[in-house]
């Protein structure tokens, strides 16, 4: 069987060049050099007698050999991993990924405070940049994750609805001391974007019968919620924020809700994870427990257009 296999290392250098197309990237990712995946490339090609790799320019492509390849590869990886996770030591942690605004401004308090009240239940947060929510169990070491999503999943994961994203301007607390805000004030204020592409003021901007009269052109743009939120806060503009996760500054006073209208994305907070991982138990405790955190929390008084 040794003769038949190669080895086991160089076929996941293999499969993390294959998946991003990069040797540098995939050497991030292992922790290891980029000469170090450029060997065990050519350990697989001498192996198999063929290219797997071509470079056309700075791109990096799949040669015929490599597409027949991979899908084995993943899925055999997969495979070991489940195998693994269903034998691991320190199963007692559970480890969540979430987006990076929503764990500064309401996940990580609830996941402390989860910690004191159920003692045993640990939970490894990481907390991570995502243009569009995603995970994959199959490749990414997490038993869990909150996702804003619209609520379409593979059909072996459980999901538990958390709250629902509600769009809201937000803004420094003496823009509340000035004349009051109607179209053309907001019209004439820096909009400062917490997104590349501008998303959410649109949206905002189209539920409220407001996109031809407020302009999406200038104003800064951030690629987080929290940038765009703290921006405002410092009075350098009005930001979009989430209605739920500026609850707490709002009612201490370091944000203010300029135009108190608070429309619905379409989109939903989640947590996810799949049913065949360990510790079922113990997620569906915390899915409840976080449910119950979002129930008691009181929101601004504010009107919800959804």
């Amino acid at each position: 069987m040794s003769r038949r296999l190669p080895p086991l290392y160089a076929l996941r250098a293999f499969e993390a060049a294959a998946r991003h197309s990069s040797f540098t990237r995939a050497a991030e990712e292992l922790s290891i050099t980029q000469s170090a995946v450029s060997r065990h490339i050519r350990t697989l090609e001498e192996h198999f007698a063929c290219r797997l790799f071509q470079r056309n320019g700075r791109n990096l492509q799949l040669s015929e050999a490599a597409r027949l390849l991979l899908p084995g590869v993943r899925e055999g990886f997969a495979a070991l991993e489940r195998a693994c996770n269903t034998l691991r030591s320190d199963d007692d942690i559970l480890r969540m990924k979430a987006p990076s605004t929503l764990t500064m401004r309401w996940l990580l308090a609830r996941l402390s405070r989860f910690r004191h009240l159920q003692a045993g239940n640990e939970v490894q947060l990481t907390s991570a940049w995502m243009d569009v929510d995603n995970v994959d169990f199959n490749h990414e070491p997490f038993d869990c994750a909150v996702l804003l999503s619209d609520g379409h999943f593979p059909p072996d994961w459980e999901a538990t609805l958390l709250f629902p994203e509600l769009l809201i301007p937000v803004g420094a607390p003496n823009l509340l001391n000035d004349q009051p805000w109607d179209v053309e004030r907001l019209a004439s204020t820096e909009l400062l974007h917490p997104t590349p592409d501008r998303r959410d003021w649109r949206s905002w901007l189209e539920r409220m019968n407001l996109s031809e009269q407020v302009s999406l052109k200038g104003g800064q743009v951030f690629d987080t919620l929290e940038l765009g939120m703290i921006a405002a806060a410092r009075g350098y503009g009005v930001s979009m924020g989430d209605l739920l996760m500026v609850a707490e500054d709002v009612a201490q006073g370091r944000l203010s809700l300029p135009w108190p209208t608070a429309v619905a994305s379409g989109l939903d907070y989640y947590l996810v994870w799949p049913r065949t991982r360990p510790g079922g138990e113990r997620l569906r405790r915390l899915s409840v427990f976080l449910q119950g955190e979002v129930q008691a929390m009181q929101l601004p008084q504010v009107e919800t257009l959804r």
